[in-house]
Protein backbone atom coordinates (compact mmCIF):
# COMPACT_ATOMS: atom_id res chain seq x y z
CA UNK A 1 0.00 0.00 0.00
CA UNK A 2 1.03 3.14 -0.89
CA UNK A 3 2.50 5.49 2.04
CA UNK A 4 -0.02 8.32 0.58
CA UNK A 5 -3.47 9.20 -0.80
CA UNK A 6 -3.07 12.22 -3.17
CA UNK A 7 -4.24 14.99 -3.32
CA UNK A 8 -2.79 15.85 0.52
CA UNK A 9 -4.02 18.40 2.55
CA UNK A 10 -4.42 21.33 2.75
CA UNK A 11 -7.49 21.49 0.46
CA UNK A 12 -7.76 23.67 -2.44
CA UNK A 13 -11.56 23.90 -4.19
CA UNK A 14 -9.73 22.20 -7.20
CA UNK A 15 -8.14 19.15 -5.16
CA UNK A 16 -10.88 18.84 -2.88
CA UNK A 17 -13.13 18.22 -5.87
CA UNK A 18 -10.43 15.49 -7.13
CA UNK A 19 -11.10 13.90 -3.72
CA UNK A 20 -14.35 13.96 -4.18
CA UNK A 21 -14.56 12.69 -7.73
CA UNK A 22 -12.14 9.73 -6.61
CA UNK A 23 -14.16 8.83 -4.05
CA UNK A 24 -17.13 8.67 -6.39
CA UNK A 25 -15.29 6.14 -8.97
CA UNK A 26 -13.94 3.98 -6.06
CA UNK A 27 -17.10 3.71 -4.64
CA UNK A 28 -18.98 3.31 -7.94
CA UNK A 29 -16.32 0.10 -8.44
CA UNK A 30 -18.64 -1.66 -5.69
CA UNK A 31 -15.72 -2.69 -4.74
CA UNK A 32 -14.90 -3.15 -0.42
CA UNK A 33 -11.86 -3.93 -0.49
CA UNK A 34 -10.35 -1.24 -2.81
CA UNK A 35 -12.76 1.40 -1.18
CA UNK A 36 -11.54 0.56 2.38
CA UNK A 37 -8.06 1.43 1.24
CA UNK A 38 -8.84 4.62 1.20
CA UNK A 39 -8.89 4.93 4.86
CA UNK A 40 -6.80 4.98 7.71
CA UNK A 41 -6.34 1.19 9.32
CA UNK A 42 -8.00 2.80 12.19
CA UNK A 43 -10.67 4.87 10.97
CA UNK A 44 -13.66 5.48 12.42
CA UNK A 45 -17.22 5.77 10.33
CA UNK A 46 -21.09 7.11 11.57
CA UNK A 47 -23.39 5.46 9.21
CA UNK A 48 -26.56 6.83 9.68
CA UNK A 49 -26.99 4.77 12.74
CA UNK A 50 -24.19 2.02 12.37
CA UNK A 51 -20.65 2.96 14.32
CA UNK A 52 -17.73 1.42 12.72
CA UNK A 53 -14.09 1.45 13.21
CA UNK A 54 -11.19 0.27 10.65
CA UNK A 55 -10.73 -0.81 7.31
CA UNK A 56 -11.70 -4.71 8.24
CA UNK A 57 -14.72 -3.15 9.51
CA UNK A 58 -15.41 -1.03 6.38
CA UNK A 59 -15.52 -3.92 3.95
CA UNK A 60 -17.64 -6.20 6.17
CA UNK A 61 -20.18 -2.97 6.04
CA UNK A 62 -19.33 -2.20 2.32
CA UNK A 63 -20.00 -6.18 1.77
CA UNK A 64 -23.59 -6.51 3.03
CA UNK A 65 -24.26 -2.73 1.98
CA UNK A 66 -23.42 -3.16 -1.71
CA UNK A 67 -25.37 -7.12 -0.87
CA UNK A 68 -28.51 -5.15 -0.10
CA UNK A 69 -28.20 -2.61 -2.58
CA UNK A 70 -27.84 -4.08 -5.84
CA UNK A 71 -27.17 -1.71 -9.26
CA UNK A 72 -25.80 0.95 -7.10
CA UNK A 73 -24.79 4.28 -8.65
CA UNK A 74 -23.51 7.33 -7.29
CA UNK A 75 -23.14 10.60 -7.50
CA UNK A 76 -21.39 13.16 -5.25
CA UNK A 77 -20.47 16.75 -5.05
CA UNK A 78 -18.33 18.81 -2.90
CA UNK A 79 -20.22 21.03 -0.65
CA UNK A 80 -17.24 22.58 1.47
CA UNK A 81 -13.50 22.39 2.42
CA UNK A 82 -10.98 23.36 4.92
CA UNK A 83 -7.64 22.15 6.13
CA UNK A 84 -8.54 19.13 6.45
CA UNK A 85 -11.74 18.58 5.91
CA UNK A 86 -14.32 18.02 2.89
CA UNK A 87 -18.26 18.24 3.23
CA UNK A 88 -19.63 15.93 0.72
CA UNK A 89 -23.40 16.05 -0.59
CA UNK A 90 -24.19 12.58 -2.13
CA UNK A 91 -27.11 10.69 -4.19
CA UNK A 92 -27.59 7.29 -4.90
CA UNK A 93 -30.13 5.01 -6.90
CA UNK A 94 -30.77 1.34 -5.95
CA UNK A 95 -32.77 -1.62 -6.01
CA UNK A 96 -33.78 -3.87 -2.92
CA UNK A 97 -34.07 -7.46 -3.27
CA UNK A 98 -37.76 -6.97 -4.34
CA UNK A 99 -36.87 -4.83 -7.06
CA UNK A 100 -37.97 -1.61 -5.43
CA UNK A 101 -35.64 1.30 -6.42
CA UNK A 102 -34.75 3.69 -3.81
CA UNK A 103 -33.03 7.08 -3.84
CA UNK A 104 -30.74 7.92 -1.18
CA UNK A 105 -29.74 11.30 -0.21
CA UNK A 106 -27.32 12.58 2.13
CA UNK A 107 -24.03 14.25 3.29
CA UNK A 108 -20.92 13.40 4.68
CA UNK A 109 -18.26 15.18 6.56
CA UNK A 110 -14.73 13.53 6.02
CA UNK A 111 -11.49 14.02 7.82
CA UNK A 112 -8.25 13.38 6.39
CA UNK A 113 -4.86 12.87 7.97
CA UNK A 114 -1.46 14.33 6.57
CA UNK A 115 -1.17 11.48 4.47
CA UNK A 116 -4.26 11.79 2.60
CA UNK A 117 -6.07 9.08 4.04
CA UNK A 118 -9.33 9.32 5.48
CA UNK A 119 -9.55 9.01 9.01
CA UNK A 120 -13.08 10.05 9.88
CA UNK A 121 -16.72 9.55 8.14
CA UNK A 122 -19.75 10.92 9.16
CA UNK A 123 -23.10 10.15 6.85
CA UNK A 124 -26.55 11.23 7.45
CA UNK A 125 -28.49 9.37 4.87
CA UNK A 126 -32.18 8.94 3.92
CA UNK A 127 -33.79 6.34 1.65
CA UNK A 128 -36.80 7.68 -1.23
CA UNK A 129 -38.82 4.87 -3.14
CA UNK A 130 -38.73 5.69 -6.23
CA UNK A 131 -39.93 3.97 -10.07
CA UNK A 132 -37.70 2.81 -12.22
CA UNK A 133 -38.55 5.53 -14.64
CA UNK A 134 -37.60 8.08 -11.89
CA UNK A 135 -34.57 6.84 -12.09
CA UNK A 136 -31.28 9.32 -13.26
CA UNK A 137 -28.31 7.84 -12.16
CA UNK A 138 -27.31 4.73 -14.43
CA UNK A 139 -23.42 3.41 -13.79
CA UNK A 140 -20.69 5.79 -13.45
CA UNK A 141 -20.69 9.61 -14.62
CA UNK A 142 -20.59 10.40 -18.24
CA UNK A 143 -18.82 12.91 -20.25
CA UNK A 144 -19.57 16.31 -19.76
CA UNK A 145 -21.88 15.47 -16.47
CA UNK A 146 -21.32 17.87 -14.15
CA UNK A 147 -20.86 17.59 -10.18
CA UNK A 148 -23.96 19.44 -9.07
CA UNK A 149 -26.69 17.56 -7.77
CA UNK A 150 -30.31 18.13 -8.06
CA UNK A 151 -32.19 18.71 -4.61
CA UNK A 152 -34.50 16.38 -5.69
Amino acid sequence: MSDQKPPLPPFTAETAAKKVQAAEDAWNTRDPHKVALAYTPDSQWRNRDEFITGREAIVEFLTRKWEKEQEYALRKSLWAFTENRIAVRFQYEWHDADGQWWRSYGNENWQFNADGFMERREASINDVPISEDERRIVGPRGDGETGEIPLQ
